[in-house]
């Protein structure tokens, strides 16, 4: 035991000077926590904005370029795919390296995804629009890990909170970004470029400019300082022979972990098979791109504006609570697209405004619930991995859904996506009596 206390001393104190001036002074922990804080907000307003170029015009992009429906799902599945092995390697790379590397390159690739999906259009290649799809799901997979750098430094009782002050930032940007579609096809159709091809010029922009804001100022690393911290902390617990209360602990944390892995998987498929070819079923129904535009961008305001409300709820009721309100969430939005007329602009604000909420209550609880199960010392990497079983079951989710429609019908998708929902209910149930 005293060996193993030297060497997480002498590991400790092989911090550089700038980490260790936090360790022991819980003030300016606080202060670096704040900090953290308005930087992630600042990536994540601009991070908003490129995501939200894939989700408005991705599926019709395909649908042009491929002259179907069948695969406008595609590029969809390609980005989640794209953000399933982005988030991966962030997860490793901060894991190892902090937050600001892994959250810095993870930016820069999906801002070179975003280039690249540009070149596709305008050189009319198909394999290079899937290639660069493949590559800008890094910028959607950063985004969500960008939420857990807030956590940090946060007090356990306030982590729900520091996720959805991570989280609702990006509205500013995600909103506008599916408003901008117009604006930013007239600025391609300027140079030539097709309409379409516009949205991800912004993203291009936008992602490489939040990565260079992390990159510049997410200075000290917080997860660096946390870390360095916890070392500190499991000094005294060692020599406090904790060893009881810390097998306890770990129990737990598998019973959180599966938890938060179940709801965030099956929110993700829900909420990515059914925004997927939303735009597709209104421009059958005879909506323009202006319209897509409003019912997306709602959709993706309602994705993460109700965070900080969301936060407090979690940290108030609980994780498992908020599961069961994403379920109902998402039932209910599942059966208006389905029943509701594809003509009626209300009805489908309606039901995509339910589903971004859906998905918001299920993101925060399934998040808290992760942070809370996962020790610092494997927390990170343990982060990445459930991010990339959520971005594989949002790939399955896009990818699926333009057969599904293809095949039967937008009612049939919005259905099943309804049923996966309430499936969402039982299977917490289910988890909780077996690890209970």
């Amino acid at each position: 035991m005293l060996d193993n206390i030297s060497d997480i001393s002498n590991k400790a104190q092989s911090l550089p000077p700038s980490i260790m001036e936090y360790v022991n002074e819980s003030k300016k922990q606080r202060q670096l926590h704040a900090k953290t804080l308005k930087v992630v907000i600042l990536s994540q307003i601009l991070a908003g904005a490129g995501l939200a170029a894939g989700v408005t015009v991705g599926a019709l992009l395909a649908q042009d370029m491929l002259g179907t429906d069948r695969y406008a799902g595609v590029p969809s599945g390609l980005i989640t795919l794209g953000s399933a092995a982005a988030a991966y390697g962030v997860g490793r790379l901060s894991q190892r390296w902090g937050r600001r590397p892994g959250l810095a390159i993870g930016f820069m690739t999906g801002g070179l995804g975003a280039i690249g999906v540009v070149l596709s259009v305008l050189f009319n290649s198909v394999p290079l629009l899937f290639l660069s799809m493949l590559l800008y799901g890094a910028g959607t997979a950063t985004n969500l890990q960008a939420r857990y750098a807030g956590t940090d430094l946060a007090l356990p009782t306030h982590r729900a909170k520091a996720i959805s002050m991570a989280m609702v930032f990006t509205t500013l940007g995600a909103v506008a970004g599916p408003n901008l579609v117009t604006l930013t096809g007239k600025f391609a159709a300027s140079f030539g470029a097709p309409p379409l091809s516009g949205p991800f010029m912004l993203a291009a922009v936008a992602y490489l400019i939040a990565g260079l804001v992390l990159f510049v100022f997410l200075r000290p690393d917080p997860f660096l300082v946390a870390r360095a911290v916890a070392e500190k902390q499991r000094i005294e617990s060692i020599t406090k022979d904790a060893e009881r209360s810390r097998t306890h602990e770990n129990v737990a944390n598998k019973k959180g972990i599966i938890i938060g892995a179940t709801v965030m998987v099956l929110t993700q498929i829900v909420m990515v098979a059914i925004m997927t070819m939303t735009p597709v079923h209104m421009q059958h129904h005879g909506h323009g791109l202006g319209a897509v535009g409003i019912v997306i961008g709602i959709h993706v305001a309602a994705m993460y504006l109700p965070s900080l409300i969301t936060g407090v709820l979690v940290d108030k009721f609980g994780h498992i609570a908020m599961s069961y309100a994403a379920g109902f969430t998402l039932l209910l939005s599942g059966l208006l697209a389905a029943f509701g007329p594809g003509d009626s602009m209300v009805m489908l604000i309606l039901a995509l405004a339910l589903l971004g909420l859906g998905w918001n209550f299920g993101l925060i609880s399934g998040t808290a619930a992760i942070v809370h199960a996962t020790p610092l010392q494997i927390r990170a990497k343990t982060q990445g991995t459930i991010d990339v079983l959520i971005a594989l079951g949002g790939a399955s989710g896009g990818a699926l859904s333009g057969m599904v429609v293809e095949q039967s019908s937008y009612t049939t998708l919005s259905l099943a996506g309804a049923f996966l929902s309430l499936l969402l209910i039982p299977v917490v149930l289910w988890v909780r009596k077996k690890k209970g």
